[in-house]
């Protein structure tokens, strides 16, 4: 094993699994199937508690139900000769007597290992059968006592790999690590006390530092990921940066005549979200930029402005969302607001045969200045005569290698802007919007009201009942939410269908049913006809948490609210108060709430900002369940918190920059790169 040693053979961690000795293929499939595809993925594999062996005890001593080690002398050998019975062997110490059991072992194999008269130690589970003490096939048996009086990690294990097994291997691959060549400069690991890369996997893996999450051996390798994840993101960004394209001349007149139509003026925010976005334009490096809102901010009205100066520069453009009805929404805003002489079009599911080739053919031809659709409009058969600007709305699931082959998809003279009504922390936005520049809207426009929350008990169901009929009378609409589709024997929650029958007898033919077993095209219809007020209740499933601007809904129910994370609960109240009248929410639930599901509930009935709400949430569930983001492809952090590490990120922040600005050669981090990123990103960007 002495070349595994050599420098920088990270070759070694990123191997396939067999090159482990004990690793057979059935050992490999039960860890693949919790994704530890190679070597380096079994160390993040933390511990999470530890048996300790060390602690030598007597057979009068002996607590039953607890993993003790003892040393004792084989007296006798018992093996049945009628078969499925165990064998068995009457031991002793000193102070008492125990006897050892052994289900499909072998005689000889018990001879060998328990040899007659002579002390041996073992470790195991201590049971009694009829008055007499018992270890059954005790987990460690050896004439040599220090192999077995250790300490031993308990790790999350998988069935049919042992703990005996799974720390065989863990240890087999600390005693290879490679000794990597250090990737950081000495000021860098001052910071952590000079902990080198493998003696901070070694302390990683030892019993006594489990959970030890502020030391400098964990935070190093914290920050390693971090940097890891930020180099990659500035890659990427540079790849970007140095594209050269044609910018996009164009004045203030165009924009003034939209912003004169509004109702209301434009926030500080999103004045100087719509400069940032202009002077990307006019620049002759390809914008690729985040515009990150809170639901109801006005990110869509900035992106129609500035779509307006980039066809007054005689380019198309093309508007993504990923409904149609959205897209439709987004559609028919554009129509109202640009003028007459400006051509676009809606291209969807709808479109008949004809259309659909008439709308594909001008815009080949350039007639057609604006498009807006769902995924469709990037079709291989749809060709454009002069596409220069991609916006995407509401797609906070698309990864960072889906954002790259975005931005190329559209040519160089290309910019693309993504939006996203999923407010998230500052620490991380840098981690995983870093490939991009970044824009945010945090205030409301000030003709919007912020949504009024209220919580209510299951069983004070009538008193909401007697709110949704004065709504209703008022013309106001509402959005009733329901967890579960059907009914639940295992969770007890209601379903949106019984909650349908149950509404639609006290409102009869005022109330609509969705969810996601109904299809794309009903979906639709029934949306469609809630905009048009042909209900006035909606009963749905979370599927209406996408950002369909609904003005006259003004009240939704969210039941079992408890049940959701904040920051999904936020995006579902953010479907009402889209309209100038006061909005309200109610979140019902049991009295049966956890601390925790009580904290949630007043976080959000005391605020309606997104951002500060986001940061609550992940500091009760971890960043990995904030919304979308476990189905997004976003590179979950192994070590790395982004609320308690928050000087970690923006200590990687300043050496981006540094790096950044002394264009230092990537292949410094070579190593770093390859262990704690997506080969195929990787790939990509070095």
């Amino acid at each position: 094993m002495s070349s595994m040693k050599n420098k920088n053979n990270y070759d070694y961690l990123l191997a396939d699994l067999t090159k482990l000795s004990g690793v057979g293929k059935k050992t490999m499939e039960i860890l693949k199937k919790k994704k530890v595809n190679n070597i380096f993925d079994l160390l993040w594999r933390l511990p999470k508690s530890y048996t300790d062996r060390t602690l030598v005890s007597t057979i009068c001593d002996l607590k039953i139900g607890l993993i003790q080690t003892i040393r004792i002398v084989p007296l006798k050998y018992q093996f049945p000769r009628v078969r499925n019975l165990p064998n068995k062997v009457n031991c002793q110490d000193q102070t008492g007597k125990i006897d050892c059991i052994f289900f499909n072992s072998h005689e000889g194999y018990v001879r060998k290992i328990l040899p007659l008269n002579e002390e041996v130690t073992i470790s195991g589970k201590i049971n009694n059968y009829k008055g007499r003490y018992q270890i059954t096939n005790p987990t460690y048996i050896s004439q040599d006592s220090s192999l077995i009086e250790n300490i031993d990690n308990k790790y999350s294990l998988t069935e049919g790999i042992t703990e005996k097994t799974y720390n065989k291997i863990i240890n087999q691959i600390l005693k290879n690590l490679p000794i990597l060549t250090e990737w950081h400069d000495k000021e860098v690991l001052k910071k952590f006390d000079n902990e080198s890369w493998n003696e901070s996997i070694v302390k990683l893996h030892d019993p006594t530092n489990i959970e030890n999450y502020k030391s400098n051996f964990y935070k190093r390798l914290a920050y390693d990921e971090i940097l890891a994840s930020f180099l990659v993101n500035s890659e990427i960004r540079k790849k970007i940066k140095k594209i050269k394209k044609v910018s996009k001349k164009f004045t203030d007149k165009a924009q003034n005549n939209i912003t004169d139509k509004l109702d209301f003026n434009l926030t500080k925010d999103q004045k100087k979200s719509l400069n940032d976005i202009n002077e990307d334009l006019n620049s002759k490096s390809k914008m690729f930029r985040l515009l990150q809102g809170d639901v109801g901010s006005g990110k869509t009205i900035v992106s129609l402005i500035s779509s307006l100066s980039v066809i007054n520069s005689g380019f198309q453009v093309a508007l993504m969302a990923p409904t149609e009805i959205l897209a439709r929404q987004h559609y028919t805003l554009a129509k109202k607001l640009f003028p007459k002489n400006i051509c676009i079009e809606l291209l969807s599911s709808k479109c008949e045969y004809i259309e659909k080739k008439r709308i594909v053919k001008e815009l080949e031809d350039n007639k057609i200045h604006m498009v807006f659709g769902t995924h469709a409009i990037f079709q291989k058969k749809i060709i454009f005569a002069n596409l220069g600007y991609i916006i995407i709305d509401e797609q906070h699931k698309f990864g960072v290698r889906q954002r790259k082959l975005l931005s190329d998809k559209g040519g160089d003279n290309c910019d693309v802007l993504l939006m996203s009504a999923t407010p998230i922390p500052r620490t991380l936005t840098m981690s995983v919007y870093g490939d991009m520049d970044v824009s945010i809207i945090r205030e409301k426009p000030s003709n919007r009201k912020d949504v009024k929350t209220y919580s209510k008990l299951e069983n004070k169901i009538n008193d909401v009942i007697n709110f949704v009929k004065k709504e209703i009378k008022e013309g106001n609409q509402i959005f009733w939410v329901c967890p579960l589709i059907e009914e639940s024997k295992k969770i007890d929650h209601q379903s949106s269908v019984s909650k349908y029958k149950f509404l639609n007898e006290i409102f009869p033919n005022k109330v609509a049913l969705l969810h996601g077993k109904i299809d794309n095209v009903e979906k639709e219809q029934i949306l469609n006809r809630f905009l048009n007020r042909e209900f006035s209740i909606l009963v749905s499933t979370t599927i209406i948490e996408v950002g369909i601007d609904f003005p006259n809904a003004n009240v939704i129910i969210i039941e079992n609210a408890n049940k959701f994370g904040l920051s999904q609960l936020h995006q579902l109240r953010g479907r009402v108060g889209r309209g100038t009248k006061q909005a309200s929410c109610i979140l019902m639930f049991k009295n049966n709430l956890t601390v925790n599901a009580k904290k949630r509930i007043n976080i959000l009935k005391n605020s309606n900002d997104g951002f500060e709400i986001s940061e609550e949430d992940m500091k009760l569930r971890g960043f990995g369940d904030l919304l979308g983001f476990k189905q997004s492809g976003t590179k979950n952090f192994r070590l790395a918190d982004p609320i308690q590490n928050e000087d970690l990120f923006l200590m990687a922040e300043k050496q981006i920059k540094e790096i950044e600005l002394k264009n230092i050669n990537i292949n410094k981090y070579k190593a770093l790169l390859k262990l704690y990123d997506q080969a195929d990103i990787i790939n990509d960007v070095v």
